[in-house]
């Protein structure tokens, strides 16, 4: 009986002395990593309901004002990991590409419409880096674009003559400039003169569905996977009946262009083009047809619906902000006289035409969250935990208009890129930096566009301002003040707004006059 009391309480000073030990060995470890800050969600469901259903960029904003510039959230246990400093962007999304270059698979856009299938959200992959050397050899830098210059100038010719005819279809006009361009260099097809020319009218098509479609946080699906297996005729599946359609035009899009350039090889009447050079350089087997058949309508549709919005938006800063457009066309003036059209060989004697450009990108960020990047492994940033397969998104939006890096960000002001224009007016500031290292995207899923994207807006832009003025409209004697907003989606657009339009000059209507050969 006593030799069994002793071993009772010699088992309890054990035990005692072994929870003091994992107590003092348990206080010097760190305490688990944990997700960055971010509005505390509720049990199971996390964050859905704070979700914004619009302009998510604003709302991604404040809550990096609120808890730093990287933040998070969880909807349904999937961490969403939101960017709201270059820095943090470039330390992740540049500098760990090898973590961060994967795409999320999105149900509704990927998956039920079939946009997987197309280099935006193509998994990193053999196949990813096939597409990107087909882009770079195609449009990849400013030396390959050169061979592109006649078309862009001849086709920015064509929209002047019809933003001359027609100026209250300006919206229109911009739709089929970016279209023609595109088209020529994806297919060597060239936009019929009506204005519901139906390649470009099926592109239009996709990529607004692609903008709703892959919107965040749009669609329950996209957070619970298993909503695709349910039949189409449930009730609340009207998000797969929505899929059908969408990918049904998406399909189109991609077919009936690739077709084209086929028949016309037959023919014997193919016009140089991305599409036809591939086709007629070897026999392809059915896997490289169709790779050539998706990356030709990657470029063919990402291109199409960001040039819009920036050219759109150029039209609407020139009349918010005349004074801008009047400096521009005192420098066009100066430099090209009116005796013609301006081109690329002028723009390195034009460095405030090509400041306003770099605004426009700034300003009007065609892509505000642009496409979620998805971890490929555990990684640790700043001391937060980032666990596999968390999205992250770079707000672009943000980027774009943050004080601390930009001064009077949401003012349209060339001037920021120029330090002798800084300099004339008193301002100390160093210039600002180059919207381009932030507004194309970052790593590897850079927009392989981007150069394309700004020689095109250049053309648009330098033609525009030589020969017309832009102005507010005055309506029965009243100013009528354009809407300065923006559309929702993946890929955002200025709302439409009114404007005034008109020659500068008889001379100006001869340039735009006269007959299309390459100038």
């Amino acid at each position: 009986m006593g030799f069994n009391l002793f071993v009772i309480v010699d088992l309890c000073f054990v035990v005692a002395s072994l929870a003091i030990l994992r107590r003092i060995f348990n206080s010097s470890k760190p305490p688990p990593l944990s997700l960055p800050p971010g509005p505390k969600g509720l049990p199971l469901v996390g964050n859905i309901l704070d979700m914004p259903t619009e302009k998510e960029w604003e709302t991604f904003a404040q809550w990096g004002d609120a808890f730093g510039d990287i933040c998070s959230v969880t909807v349904l246990g999937q961490p969403l990991i939101i960017l709201n400093s270059t820095k943090i962007a470039v330390d992740l999304l540049d500098k760990r590409s090898s973590i961060y270059s994967d795409r999320p698979v999105l149900q509704m856009g990927g998956e039920l419409c079939g946009w997987k299938n197309t280099l935006v959200l193509l998994p990193y992959g053999d196949r990813f880096k096939r597409f990107r050397k087909l882009f770079h050899n195609l449009i990849g830098s400013q030396a390959i674009m050169r061979q592109y210059f006649p078309a862009q100038e001849l086709e920015s010719k064509k929209f002047l003559r019809k933003v001359l005819a027609e100026p209250d279809d300006l919206q229109a006009h911009v739709r089929r400039l970016a279209g023609s361009v595109i088209l020529r260099i994806s297919h060597g097809y060239e936009v019929q003169e009506h204005k519901d020319d139906p390649f470009v009218t099926l592109a239009n098509a996709a990529t607004e569905q692609f903008s709703l479609a892959t919107s965040t946080g749009q669609f329950l699906v996209d957070c619970i996977p298993a909503l695709k297996h349910v039949p189409d005729w449930m009730p609340g599946a009207d998000f797969k009946r929505q899929a059908k359609q969408w990918a049904a035009t998406l399909v189109e899009m991609v077919e009936q262009p690739h077709n084209f350039v086929k028949q016309q090889i037959n023919a014997g009447t193919a016009k140089i083009s991305f599409t036809a050079s591939m086709l007629e350089s070897k026999p392809l087997t059915e896997e490289e047809e169709f790779d050539l058949k998706w990356s030709a309508a990657s470029l063919y549709s990402g291109a199409a619906d960001t040039t819009v919005s920036a050219i759109y938006a150029f039209f609407l800063a020139m009349t918010l902000y005349p004074e801008v457009a009047r400096k521009a066309q005192a420098e066009i003036d100066a430099v090209v006289g009116n005796d013609r059209l301006p081109t690329f060989a002028d723009r390195q004697h034009l460095p405030y035409v090509d400041a306003l450009v770099k605004e426009v990108f700034r300003w009007n960020v065609v892509a505000p969250l642009a496409v979620p990047h998805r971890a490929a492994q555990d990684d640790v940033y700043d001391g937060h935990l980032i666990p596999k397969g968390s999205l992250l998104i770079p707000n672009i939006w943000k980027l774009m208009h943050d004080p601390r890096v930009y001064h009077n960000p949401f003012e349209f002001k060339p001037e920021r890129y120029l330090a002798d224009a800084l300099a004339a007016e008193g301002l100390g500031r160093q210039v600002e930096p180059h919207p381009r290292e932030s507004c194309f995207g970052f790593g590897r899923r850079i927009c392989p566009g981007m150069h394309f994207a700004d020689t095109t807006v250049f053309a648009s832009c330098v033609t525009s301002l030589a020969v017309l003025d832009i102005s507010k409209c005055v309506e029965r004697g009243v100013v009528v003040e354009p809407v300065n907003d923006r559309t929702s989606g993946t890929i955002s657009h200025p709302k439409p707004f009114k404007c005034n339009i008109k020659p500068r000059s008889p001379k100006a209507v001869s340039l735009i006059q006269s007959s299309d050969e390459y100038f």
